[in-house]
């Protein structure tokens, strides 16, 4: 039997059915998940879709997703390899009445990952576009019900148009930003009083590189946050101006930097740092700059 293709208005629910399904993810793909997001039509609020929730995940190792096949077949995914994009693992859930799909790139794939992530943050805050888009979909799901190449061939031009209009506005330094830090953040016992990697953070300096670092905890109070080992690797290679910085828990939830790390950048850029700008909550990308944390200087 075919798939049944049906349309229907967005669901307040699909966001925690996301959730719920990125932690059995996440679980399997363990120390290899750099980063996972909700994308596709159902990530976006307003946007009437498919009830099929689509997961990204980053990874660092593309042949430890295909060591995990059988873990994912254990939780009802079909494993379908590259399907059609090169780099990229496909996995589906449900069979043809289908719920759920994974797409998994290496972090280095900016090219797939971008695209995902500039079409889904361009129609959560374009209201007609995604009204648009809404009404194709109705229609060709009325028209193609059981023809999934058709219903897919009938809405592409309008993608393809919304998605290089999408990448046209799309920064991405701050997602880059993340995936660089949650990239080198794993805990590491380096000896019995030392150890690190912990917290992670990235800088993006003036000239548009990208430094990042892991904290270091000690037995005293010797250890460093991950933000000063950013830096520190930013000043190694000859630079000292910061435009951007996010800091990253176990979790994967950005923190603010500490009172020690806000005072080291004040004295790096002591004319310059209330315009650097810090991610509070990268999910929700909610920010502040320096100078709204630490209004004034103790000198």
């Amino acid at each position: 039997m075919s798939q049944h293709i049906t349309v229907v208005d967005y669901n307040p629910l699909w966001p925690k059915k996301y959730e719920e399904e990125a932690l059995l993810i996440k679980d399997i793909l363990a120390d290899n998940c750099v980063a996972i997001y909700h994308i596709g039509s159902t990530s976006v609020e307003g946007l009437a879709a498919k009830p099929i929730i689509d997961i990204m995940a980053a990874v660092q190792n593309l042949e430890k997703v295909d060591d995990a096949a059988e873990a994912f077949s254990k939780i009802g995914y079909e494993y379908l390899g590259e399907f059609g994009i090169a780099g990229r693992r496909y996995l589906r859930k449900g069979g043809d009445e289908r719920t759920h799909q994974i797409h998994i790139f290496q972090t280095e794939d900016w090219n797939n990952i971008g695209r995902h992530l500039a079409f889904r943050d361009y129609m959560r805050t374009h209201k007609k576009e995604r009204d648009e888009y809404a009404k194709i979909k109705k229609v060709l799901a009325q028209k193609f019900p059981y023809d999934i190449d058709g219903y897919c061939d009938g809405k592409e031009e309008f993608v393809r148009k919304i998605e290089k209009l999408a990448l046209s506005q799309f920064d991405g330094t701050w997602d880059k930003m993340y995936l660089a830090a949650r990239n080198v953040q794993k805990k590491r016992e380096i000896s019995p009083l030392v150890e690190a990697g912990g917290v992670s953070a990235a800088i993006l300096t003036e000239k548009g590189n990208i430094y990042v670092g892991v904290c270091i905890d000690t037995a005293c109070s010797l250890g460093m946050c991950a933000e000063r080992n950013a830096i520190a690797n930013m000043i190694t290679n000859g630079e000292n101006g910061i435009c951007r910085l996010i800091a990253v828990d176990r979790n994967g939830k950005a923190i603010p930097p500490c009172g020690a790390c806000r005072e080291f950048m004040v004295q790096l850029m002591p004319d310059h740092y209330h315009s650097i700008q810090i991610m509070m909550d990268y999910e929700n990308k909610k920010m502040v700059t320096l100078g709204d944390i630490t209004p004034n200087w103790w000198i």
